[in-house]
């Protein structure tokens, strides 16, 4: 059985993307009504500085087509700390802000951890268990981005798997010091892919996205697939995602 492969970017405001992914003619308030039709999810990011009122998430669910799904990247609040279980209230804040409105275009949550933070098994599931299955009769699912070395070990993947979380597969060619994780921990695979060039139309040559689309259907036999073209060159991504998007439906 083959699961759904969802692809996307962060975000869907970004003006370099103006006369390159969006025509020059669409208003801004359009944008993710055009971003949601021409990529099968975003990675809802601004939510790792700040909240957003239940409008905004109603809004966003009302604007995207059905089938459409976002990912929510985690409040820093959440994850910048030195004792992850007292994180409880900073979640709160965060999960209580609207996001659940989004029903059932609601991903994954991404709660991305900073490079300075090293895995301890008592601190980490501290957190874990803080981190509920549904709110509000919303599944909820987590994804964790780990960047320190001392997270690739298979007591961290243990601990993982034992809540159902994913460990986001993230690749970045500027950051060979984070550890490239590809564990199937989880229902899904969440996978953050920053080596996008500029001199590439495409970010990546033909080649490469060939090698990108036969790792996401190899997880796609395992579970639901998140796969967003982040960060690297970031005007390029856009067109990434529906090269990926085009040869995954080749």
């Amino acid at each position: 059985m083959t699961h759904p492969i969802r692809v996307g970017v962060g975000g869907w405001t970004y003006e370099p993307w103006r006369g390159d992914f969006y025509p020059l003619d669409l208003t801004q308030k359009r944008e993710l009504e055009f971003a949601s039709r021409a990529l099968s999810s975003i990675e809802i990011n601004g939510t790792y500085y700040s909240t957003f009122k239940p409008d905004s998430w109603m809004k966003w669910r009302d604007e995207t087509p059905d089938g459409f799904v976002f990912s929510v990247k985690a409040s820093r609040y959440c994850t910048n700390r030195k004792v992850l279980a007292d994180m409880g209230e900073s979640m709160d804040r965060f999960l209580g802000q609207g996001l659940t409105a989004l029903g059932d275009k609601l991903g994954p949550i991404n709660w991305q951890f900073m490079g300075t933070k090293k895995f301890d098994a008592e601190d980490f599931e501290g957190f874990l268990k803080l981190l509920p299955q549904e709110r509000e009769g919303v599944r909820l699912r987590h994804a964790l981005e780990v960047r320190n070395p001392t997270f690739d070990t298979p007591a961290f993947y243990d601990l993982a798997a034992k809540y159902g979380a994913a460990i986001v597969y993230a690749e970045d060619d500027e950051a060979p010091e984070w550890p490239r994780i590809d564990q199937p921990t989880a229902d899904f695979t969440y996978a953050r892919l920053m080596s996008s060039r500029e001199d590439e139309p495409t970010g990546m040559t033909s080649a490469e996205l060939d090698a990108v689309a036969a790792r996401t259907r190899a997880w796609a036999k395992r579970g639901e697939v998140f796969a967003y073209f982040i960060a690297g060159a970031k005007v390029r991504n856009p067109a990434a995602a529906q090269a990926l998007i085009g040869k995954l439906a080749g």
